[in-house]
């Protein structure tokens, strides 16, 4: 990859090459972490929605939509504001992300009204339509094509622990010491988080090949656009029941206090799809993602099926929330070979695609529980990921069997 011009009145920078993933390492656990911090961010409220709407006197419903604000935020602004940075260097931006993320953070824990907290989410939200585009990105630039699946698991795996153990532990935060605690020790690892980033994460070259450009003709284009439809279908079915999941877990008889300690227990099951996304994504592909899907689709089935059963609904939420841990490591991959795109606009166009479903889910979800209920909900989401499930079979050619 070429490096680009010198900076005026300044040496040549120095770029980090492509090679791998044992040579990219540092810098792949820097996005690492940097993903962790960054989806817990986005997903805190999810554990911490009957606190939050007590303390600024809103309901659960019209709590839950501040995930949708931020998420909202992302799709909208992810494809312009990767376009507008593409020529700026990653690993400042990187930086300035996380500071942004620690700020967020901040004025959520101070907000005096739900209006000014929704103030600080919507930061969070601009912040995030950046962070993730550029780290998709930057992950398959630290590496060699034949190693992206492998890179980009790793990468994310702190997105994977983000959702799946971030907010337990937060939320297990929250209710000991209170909601707004949960965000001020948040913003404290997003800033630590940027320390670690500057001594661990190399800077990339932001000048294009010829084969990288995005004027160059791209026959993928079509197949990027399927894999980010269903990728928004995705994290709509998953979305419409995880943004209540501790509704869900109150409703079948759990005590409050037991939220966080159940979502730690569903997060170290979660664990098990990171395993699953890295022994899959270089070597079936396709038949590692119809699996997580279908995985996910049966667990939100037993999930309508058991409530109010407490067991059967922490039974089925291990094999839900464990097999949606793999699923954005796959996408991702699939989605950069596709060569639809720049990796920066590739990811930008997932980074859309999930957060329009992540936002337009937690809406669909607040609309749904208010009007029929928590079993219902949950058998929305179980259609809606069986559609995706449905897609990906169809669409052989976008999701090969082999990269």
């Amino acid at each position: 990859m070429p490096t680009s011009p010198p900076p005026p009145g300044g040496a040549r920078r120095a770029f980090h090459e492509p090679g791998s993933v044992k040579a990219a390492w540092r810098g792949l656990i820097a996005l690492s972490v940097a993903t962790f911090v960054a989806i817990t961010t986005e997903v805190l409220p999810v554990g911490l929605l009957p606190q939050i709407s007590a303390g600024v006197g809103v309901t659960e419903a019209r709590a839950g939509l501040l995930v949708s604000v931020y998420a909202l935020l992302v799709a909208a602004l992810a494809l312009p504001l990767t376009v507008l940075t593409r020529r700026l260097p990653r690993k400042p931006l990187v930086l300035a992300t996380l500071l942004s993320y620690a700020a967020s953070n901040v004025l959520v824990a101070v907000a005096p009204s739900f209006a000014v907290l929704a103030a600080g989410r919507a930061l969070g939200g601009v912040t995030h339509a950046v962070f993730f585009s550029i780290s998709i990105g930057y992950a398959s630039r630290l590496v060699r094509p034949e190693f992206t699946g492998r890179a980009l698991t790793i990468a994310t795996v702190g997105g994977s622990a983000g959702f799946v153990l971030g907010v337990p532990l937060s939320t297990s935060l929250g209710t000991a010491l209170g909601w707004r605690a949960a965000f001020v020790v948040l913003a404290v690892a997003c800033a630590l988080t940027a320390a670690l980033v500057i001594a661990l994460l190399p800077p990339v070259s932001t000048v294009p090949t010829a084969q990288a450009s995005d004027d160059a003709p791209r026959p993928g284009r079509g197949r990027l656009a399927v894999v980010s439809v269903t990728n928004a279908v995705t994290f709509l079915g998953q979305y419409t029941v995880y943004t209540y999941v501790s509704v869900i877990l109150i409703g079948a008889g759990l005590a409050e206090t037991a939220v966080g300690p159940v979502l730690l227990g569903f997060g170290a099951a979660g664990l098990i799809g990171v395993w699953y996304a890295g022994a899959t994504v270089d070597r079936r592909p396709r038949a590692g993602l119809i699996g997580a899907l279908g995985g996910v689709t049966l667990g939100l089935l037993v999930v309508w099926a058991a409530f109010p059963s407490l067991g059967g609904v922490l039974a089925a939420g291990i094999v839900w929330l464990a097999m949606f841990g793999s699923i954005p490591a796959i996408t991702q991959a699939a989605a950069i070979r596709t060569r639809g795109a720049s990796p920066d606009i590739t990811g930008a166009l997932i980074n859309s695609s999930a957060n329009l479903g992540i936002g337009a889910g937690a809406a669909l979800g607040s609309t749904v529980l208010a009007s029929s209920g928590i079993e219902t909900l949950t058998l929305v989401g179980a259609a809606l990921m069986a559609v995706a499930t449905l897609m990906v079979l169809v669409a052989r050619s976008t999701f090969p069997a082999r990269p």
